[in-house]
Formats: structure tokens, sequence, C-alpha cells
């Protein structure tokens, strides 16, 4: 496809395959959809890491769930490994923690799969994404088993800046083509 010129003569429209910019917003939207089920999971208990019993029954809301009063933060950063193990752990001992995390998770997940705000959800999932990282994939560490330094954490973290730096030129499926025209996303273009 080749780019359009609008009545200010910048160039608008996407450059290239339609189907690339397609894919390009359908990843955007499996990741949001990634951050957005693990908040679900882990307010509700909806039993993939969160109140899966031992027998592979799902007992939702049980007193794994966030909404049930349970500490989200707690058992993942206190079984953080690497040179900043200590440093997370002492974190998950503090309940303020569940919120940053689970606002995190939501507000990143919403605007990923909407395609609004994605700036801010692109920032906020690397950050979160990189802290996850440092917590339990550290080099020789913790999780990472198949890459001395990329995991699944490096990979999302690269994906996400992809569609979403690409995407601010054009977005092919989502709410963003609308949401770039509201007077003060155009104002304030970190809002994109």
């Amino acid at each position: 496809m080749t780019t359009s010129e609008n009545s200010e003569g910048q160039m608008t429209g996407p450059v290239g395959s339609k189907a690339g910019w397609v894919m390009l917003s359908i990843t955007r939207i499996t990741i949001g959809f990634y951050f957005l089920w693990a908040f679900l999971d882990k307010m509700f208990g909806l039993g993939f890491s969160t109140c899966r019993m031992e027998d592979g029954s799902i007992e939702v809301m049980c007193e794994r769930a966030w909404a049930n009063g349970a500490r989200i933060t707690e058992g993942y950063l206190g079984s953080s490994s690497g040179p900043f193990a200590d440093f997370f752990a002492n974190l998950g001992t503090q309940a303020w923690t569940d919120w940053p995390f689970m606002l995190g998770l939501l507000g990143i997940g919403l605007a990923l799969m909407l395609g609004i705000g994605t700036r801010v959800g692109m920032w906020s999932a690397i950050a979160m994404l990189a802290m996850m990282w440092i917590s339990h994939s550290w080099p020789n560490q913790g999780g990472n088993t198949t890459n001395p330094f990329v995991d699944d954490h490096i990979v999302m973290i690269v994906a996400i800046a992809a569609a979403v730096l690409l995407e601010v030129r054009y977005q092919a499926i989502g709410f963003g083509e609308k949401w770039k025209r509201i007077d003060v996303v155009q104002k304030q273009r970190w809002l994109i």
C-alpha cells in the first residue's frame, strides 16, 4: 500500500502490507490480553495461576484471589533470585505493592487491547516486565533456563515497543485512530 496526502500535505495511512499492519495490531492486542487476563485471574481466581487446586480443579474466588483479600505480590516477589532478590523479596512483604501491580496489569491490558493510551501503556509495560525480568530471570539465576539473557519478558518488551511506536503512524485495529483526533490528545501527544 502507499500513503496518501491529507489537506495539510502530510502523509497518512499505512505504508507496506496491510496484512503486516493488521498483524502488528493483533500482536498488540494479544499482549494486551495477556496482561488483562493476568489481572482478571489474580483478581477473581479464575484458575490459571490463581485458585487452581492441586487436583487440577478450579475454585473461583478462593482465598488466593485478590478480591478475597489475598496478597498478590508476596509469593512472586518472595521467590526472587539474583543480585536484587533481597530488595524484591522485601517489596513483596509490603501490602501496598499489590495496588500498583494490579492497576498496572489492568491499565496496560486495556490500553494495548483498545489501542488508546498506548504510549503510557508501553512505558508501564516496559517498566513492569523489566522489573519482573530483574527479579526472576537474571542471567544464570532463577527461571531463565533456555537463554542466558532473553526470555519472554524481553521478547514482550521488544514487541510492545515495536507495535506502539509503529502504530503511532497507523493502527489497523483498535480505537487509536479516533483517539488521536481528540483535542486533548492532539495537544498532549504523550497520551497517544
